[in-house]
């Protein structure tokens, strides 16, 4: 493929790094000392404010960016569209405002390109040591890093959080569909889909990894997946009739997902009391069902919880694991109503 036979002929491949911000200023200024700080010094740093009210773009203009501005608040697709429109770079690397590269994270991303030239994009993962330590936090950034680790390096998605594509491609596949992800929703997972459409390669990179610097609550991250990951994810693959068996997407997910399900219909049995049927307990009955089905989801996601062990401990893994069953409960209602409202 001649994209990709370019970037491995190339001695230093010149790389656009394009971060969106909106009202970022907390942690902003770390993120773009980590790119100035990087060990290859072959790039550009390029910032698009997306209408921010704060003093994110005093921070770029301080560090040194190339800023360019949206008239109106459009959401990262649009703001990641104009860094590659202005891009100068053979290499499109995406990072988001509240994402700490590591020194050696660009040249792993050139290295990717240059030793497998059949692939035309990459992303890495947060990595095992968040710095926000409030439980919700800890919980969701090493989830998304043992996720990333444990998937298939030969990846039919994208992540833009640190994700990195050859402009060639971007420009051929229309970049990020800012038309229909107008907020931060799965709008990289989407463009995944596209490039391999086009019969492309993307590589998930397990040794890239980047520290998340985003403090999540119990809140947000229920909203953030619901209404920003699940059912927007669901509707997607939906349109595309296909269900990669990647990510949080594999078989034994989709079983752990039922299972949830079954054990929140099987709970108003409990307090059937001394109901009998043909001389059984129902509530003893639901009770031994449950107990199965939370076995069920346990001995499929005995790596994840014994991660959370070696992570963090015995009682942090016992307090992740109704997150846990929660997170498979609300996952499989919100692609059960996609399901519905799609097939009327």
């Amino acid at each position: 493929m001649e994209n990709q036979q370019d970037i491995s002929r190339l001695e230093k491949p010149f790389v656009s790094v394009i971060i969106p911000v909106y009202n970022a200023e907390e942690y902003f200024g770390d993120c773009l000392d980590a790119i100035i700080s990087s060990s290859y010094t072959s790039i550009e740093v390029i910032v698009v404010d997306d209408c921010s009210t704060d003093k994110s773009v005093t921070i770029a203009r301080e560090k040194g960016a190339t800023i360019h501005q949206l008239p109106v608040q459009s959401g990262p697709s649009v703001a990641r569209n104009m860094g590659a429109k202005y891009a100068l770079g053979d290499v499109l690397l995406f990072i988001d405002s509240d994402i700490i590269i590591r020194m050696d994270t660009i040249e792993l991303v050139v290295a990717d390109f240059r030793s497998n030239p059949d692939i035309v994009a990459l992303f890495g993962s947060y990595d095992d040591e968040p710095v926000v330590k409030n439980f919700i936090s800890q919980y969701r950034n090493l989830f998304h890093h043992f996720q990333h680790q444990q998937s298939n390096e030969e990846a039919f998605t994208f992540w833009a959080g640190c994700g990195a594509i050859l402009k060639k491609v971007f420009d051929e596949v229309g970049g990020f569909d800012g038309e229909k992800y107008r907020k931060p929703c799965i709008e990289d997972i989407e463009l995944g889909y596209r490039v391999c459409e086009k019969g492309y390669r993307i590589l998930l990179d397990r040794d890239i990894h980047v520290k998340h610097l985003k403090q999540w609550k119990l809140f947000s991250m229920l909203r953030t997946d619901i209404f920003q990951r699940a059912i927007p994810w669901s509707r997607l693959i939906m349109e595309a009739d296909f269900m990669p068996n990647d990510l949080n997407l594999h078989v034994s997910h989709k079983i752990s997902a039922m299972s949830a399900v079954l054990m929140v219909l099987l709970i108003p049995f409990l307090f059937f009391g001394n109901m009998k049927y043909y001389g059984v307990s129902v509530a003893s009955t639901a009770f031994v069902f449950l107990l199965i089905l939370f076995a069920i989801i346990f001995i499929l996601n005995r790596k994840l919880y014994s991660f959370y062990v070696h992570k963090r401990g015995l009682i942090f893994m016992i307090r992740v694991i109704p997150l846990h069953i929660l997170y498979y409960l609300y996952s499989c209602t919100s692609f059960a109503f996609c399901w519905i409202t799609h097939k009327r």
